[in-house]
């Protein structure tokens, strides 16, 4: 998969949205890539959540107990808050077939966030608009 691709799925989450091109790209060079092999357990549910994961092929199963929540494949994402805060994750992702990831740390994304407050400032206005589309939703 070429950077464009990358970038263009990387927009595709909600937290990057508003990222300008220079930041998605200053993200992409701070991440790593990462194989799954199918049956891997990717994260734990009650683990720490240690960032940010998008798929660039292969599928993954999205599971809470015995319950299967979502089946996510190329192009989805899982984890953006966990750059945020950290908390334990939700649920348990496993690959079902061979998968690559791109994953960002939250540490790496401190350091993408220093370097550059445009990227933050993006984000901030995410949250926030997510966050008054939670209160319109709950009043």
């Amino acid at each position: 998969m070429d950077e464009g691709q990358i970038l263009s799925q990387l927009k595709t989450a909600p937290l990057f949205s508003r990222v300008p091109e220079k930041g998605l790209k200053a993200i992409l060079r701070s991440a790593t890539e990462k194989k799954f092999e199918a049956g891997e357990r990717i994260v734990n549910e009650g683990d720490s959540g240690t960032g940010f994961y998008l798929i660039l092929n292969g599928r993954a199963e999205v599971t809470r107990g015995e319950e299967k929540l979502a089946t996510l494949g190329e192009g989805a994402f899982f984890g953006e808050m966990a750059l945020l805060d950290g908390a334990p994750r939700s649920a348990d992702v496993t690959a079902v077939e061979d998968s690559q990831c791109l994953v960002l740390t939250p540490w790496t994304m401190r350091s993408v966030v220093s370097a550059n407050p445009d990227v933050s400032l993006a984000m901030l206005e995410e949250l926030a608009r997510r966050l008054r589309e939670t209160e319109r939703t709950l009043s």
